[in-house]
């Protein structure tokens, strides 16, 4: 599966059970990216693409779990960790921001593991700038 997280600076993803951000370029980005794929989320995430088109959104509770090799996973509020075996690379939306957050990402991306195959920059709907990077499993 890919994994597909927004954080901020410090890695943050939620703060006291809310998302840090509803980036509405964001989404078209990565709705883009899925076009044609499915994208799995939680119930929680699919209230931002309720009105949103381009990639077959699954919603599921267990999601993570559901998702098979080469689908897409839109973690909001759920740790990717204990699915490692599992992802085959990560999708990382980087805030050009540092929001409060209690709910951090805590998976390393620069332990040796993985390996940066692109970055892009785009200025979002309420963020300057918003780099997008794609993580492969080594």
């Amino acid at each position: 599966m890919i994994a597909v997280v927004c954080v901020d600076e410090k890695n943050g993803m939620m703060f006291h059970g809310r998302r840090q951000s509803q980036d509405r370029i964001l989404r078209e980005n990565l709705l883009k990216e899925c076009s044609g794929k499915r994208l799995y989320m939680n119930e929680y995430s699919a209230k931002l693409f309720q009105n949103d088109v381009g990639a077959e959104i699954r919603v599921s509770e267990d999601f993570l779990c559901d998702a098979g090799e080469g689908d897409f996973c839109f973690a909001e509020d759920t740790d990717i960790g204990d699915y490692l075996q599992k992802i085959e690379s990560v999708i990382l939306y980087h805030w050009n921001r540092c929001y409060p957050a209690d709910v951090f990402l805590s998976v390393s991306l620069s332990d040796g593991n993985w390996a940066l195959e692109r970055t892009e920059e785009f200025r979002g709907s309420s963020h300057e700038r918003i780099t997008k990077e794609v993580y492969r499993k080594i």
